[in-house]
């Protein structure tokens, strides 16, 4: 393998053109770029790429198009291709495999993961090219020894195989010639009989046949091997008389193939199935229960303080606490797999993680709901033991929901849904349980109805209020501006963080008002803060993205302005990069009006979201705000530098600022002052406090500041 690799990228979108280069000559690669489909086939014909990384969604001609034809070019049969979508449904992934596509990658794009990736699939590349040139030699493996070759005298079965066909299908030493029986006694138990019925037909026909199969040698190992056997001899009648066969060790490519699969079909995180593969599992499971009137169980199982867990200890805990949760309800069915073969009868198990937190359990061969509640129970006590994660114990716990087949659903469709259903019924219920799903439950719409109308009464009541996060000077240590983050003083349950409640807000369609009332509130904070004497700042207000697709926004914002009297540079509105997956158009337009107003515009979580540069830079926007993910591991992962400051590059460069979110070390902010951002926000400063809080800090005027880091 060459030194330096060259990566063709081929995407209209410029911005994401240029980040992917950042990071990846930040790797080691070699980068070519081509705006679009017909762009990169002429680049391909001037010069051949190492890899290929392909976006879908082109002008001029689309990645589908575009990588027909680079397979039609000298040499584009060998480099890999790796489509950039960001479609997620089975038939555009069949779609990129049909036309070409070595693998795919889901936008949005995983920017850490991104160069190991690259290498990966430029060693499976490597290795599975040099495999297909060895096997273009098979046809003379008989004149090369040590390839391994046999022969075989069907007159009086002996075998005659070469030192290197012996050790290949697992044996210590050659000797002197043996039987079959004996040769082929190390294939594995499960390829045997498929080897033997090959065998037979060529003895029978005359023809040979080329077959793969693993072996199993002296101390264990599992290899697989390819065979070329011909027949060199025949009889009058035409069938063999003598087979001559010579072998390959595939082991390397099997095992390409096989991370290649997991890659497709594996959660990464836990190693479990993911949706994809348990959702094929789940089609055949059910066929096969309809052909034998049989009854299955699928069980949706939530982890249910997986959120408390991930907002207090980070990220690396809440993915560590994933992995502990795969393997308890893994050993719980195994263990139920091991009880019921002697007790109440097998009922094959398998468990697959959907993403997030929510697992997934299927049952098959299931006698009735009492045996399927029986694992259920299992499940939840299995969850309900206590964990230590990143050495603090804590408890955890699940809720589960089962559907059986037929009973509760006859389609994957209408299990996993009822599945589902019953999962939230066991939580409404009190957590920590298990419930069996019953026609007389209603769906999601009869608790989405109660809590809208209790969001609602909160909104009416004036129960929710604002808490500021000051927004730092990185040079100076000033306070500038600050965040506007929504919290709920519910009656009962006390102050409420924003993920206890907002997915409700969100599924409820109460986004548009909240978001109204906290630009309200904002304008009449600074104005109280102004008749304070306090000096003049901005407070960025989160909208949701639908929100800049509302034509009465900037009207309302203002008037707003204009009843407290707030000059319009101080307030600020932050959106997510998502504004743009829906009618980006209209979003410009609403936004160019906010900005002819003179309010400010960011966009909040930079790098996590869609990552469209080309429609992007059309918003009148000030300032990316970069998410705490890339901030947090800034210090020491290098990846995670390279991904700032690309982002920091790009956004001065098209005049934007920059604010890192969730700074919590002076490290962390002597290195974004040594890259030049400007602005901070997170707990180094301060976490979100009320008014009054927020007032006694901007009197300090000041916040401490870290030597800078020297090289």
């Amino acid at each position: 393998m060459k030194d330096t690799q060259t990566v063709l990228v081929v995407d209209d979108d410029a911005g994401g053109r240029r980040l992917t280069r950042a990071i990846l000559n930040k790797a080691g690669f070699q980068i070519v770029e081509a705006a679009n489909g017909q762009l990169a086939v002429d680049a391909m014909r001037r010069q051949m790429p190492d890899l290929v990384l392909l976006d879908v969604s082109m002008p001029v001609m689309d990645g589908f198009s575009a990588c027909e034809q680079l397979r039609k070019l000298p040499g584009g049969g060998a480099v890999p291709v790796v489509m950039m979508t960001g479609l997620d449904d089975t038939a555009s992934i069949e779609r990129a495999f049909m036309v070409g596509a070595t693998d795919f990658i889901t936008k949005p794009i995983n920017w850490t993961v991104l160069p190991h990736r690259v290498r990966y699939m430029l060693r499976a590349s490597a290795a599975i090219n040099d495999l297909q040139k060895s096997q273009r030699r098979l046809s003379n493996a008989q004149r090369i020894a040590d390839m391994g070759d046999w022969e075989w005298d069907l007159n009086c079965n002996t075998m005659a195989p070469s030192d290197k066909a012996w050790r290949l299908l697992g044996h210590d030493k050659a000797q002197e010639p043996i039987d079959a029986e004996h040769f082929f006694a190390t294939v594995h138990e499960e390829d045997a009989e498929r080897l033997q019925r090959a065998c037979k037909q060529a003895v029978g026909s005359g023809e040979g046949f080329s077959i793969d199969h693993r072996v199993i040698d002296s101390g264990g190992k599992v290899r697989h091997v390819h065979q070329q056997v011909e027949v060199i001899e025949r009889l009058e009648d035409g069938s063999a008389a003598r087979l001559a066969g010579a072998l390959h060790d595939i082991t390397h490519r099997k095992d390409s193939e096989e991370q290649i699969r997991r890659l497709a079909y594996y959660d990464p995180l836990t190693g479990l199935p993911n949706r994809m593969l348990f959702g094929e599992t789940l089609v055949r499971a059910v066929a096969q229960a309809s052909r034998h009137k049989r009854r299955l169980a699928v069980m949706f199982v939530d982890l249910d303080n997986f959120k408390r867990v991930n907002d207090t200890l980070g990220h690396r805990a809440g993915d560590e606490l994933l992995r502990l949760a795969s393997a308890r309800l893994s050993n719980a069915l195994r263990a139920h797999d091991t009880l019921g073969s002697r007790a109440m009868g097998a009922m094959p198990s398998s468990i697959a993680r959907l993403g997030g937190d929510e697992f997934i359990v299927l049952l098959t061969d299931v006698p009735g709901p009492t045996e399927a509640a029986a694992v259920a129970r299992r499940l939840v006590d299995a969850l309900a033991e206590p964990v230590t994660v990143q050495g603090t114990e804590m408890f955890v716990g699940g809720s589960v929901g089962v559907a059986i087949y037929p009973e509760d659903g006859t389609d994957t469709d209408s299990l996993l849904m009822n599945a589902d259903t019953a999962m939230y019924r066991a939580k409404a219920s009190g957590r920590g349980g298990f419930q069996l799903y019953d026609r007389s439950m209603n769906d999601r719409a009869l608790d989405h109805l109660r809590m809208e109308t209790r969001l609602r009464r909160a909104l009416e009541r004036d129960e929710f209020v604002l808490h500021y996060q000051p927004r730092v000077d990185v040079t100076n240590g000033a306070i500038v501006g600050a965040e506007a983050l929504i919290r709920w003083q519910h009656p009962e349950r006390g102050l409420l963080p924003p993920a206890d409640f907002i997915p409700l807000v969100e599924e409820a369609g109460l986004v548009i008002p909240i978001g109204e009332w906290a630009i309200r509130t904002v304008c009449k904070q600074l104005a109280e803060w102004a008749a304070r004497g306090l000096p003049p700042l901005s407070v960025a207000v989160n909208l949701a993205s639908n929100h800049l697709r509302e034509r009465g926004l900037p009207g309302l914002v203002k008037e707003t302005l204009k009843e407290f009297n707030v000059p319009a540079s101080n307030l600020e509105i932050e959106v997510t990069e998502s504004i743009l997956l829906a009618d980006p158009e209209l979003s410009i337009e609403i936004a160019q009006q906010l900005a002819a107003l003179g309010i400010h515009l960011s966009i909040d979580d930079f790098g996590t979201g869609y990552s469209s540069m080309a429609y992007l830079k059309k918003l009148p926007i000030s300032a990316l705000k970069i998410d705490r993910s890339f901030v947090r591991d800034l210090v020491t992962d290098t990846d995670d530098e390279a991904i700032v400051s690309a982002i920091i590059a790009m956004a001065h460069s098209l005049k934007l600022r920059v604010v890192a979110e969730g700074v919590e070390t002076s490290a962390q902010l002597a290195r974004l002052q040594s890259m030049g951002c400007d602005e901070y926000q997170g707990f180094l400063t301060s976490r979100a406090v009320d008014a009054l809080e927020f007032a006694a800090l901007i009197n300090q005027r000041r916040v401490p500041m870290p030597v800078l880091l020297r090289a």
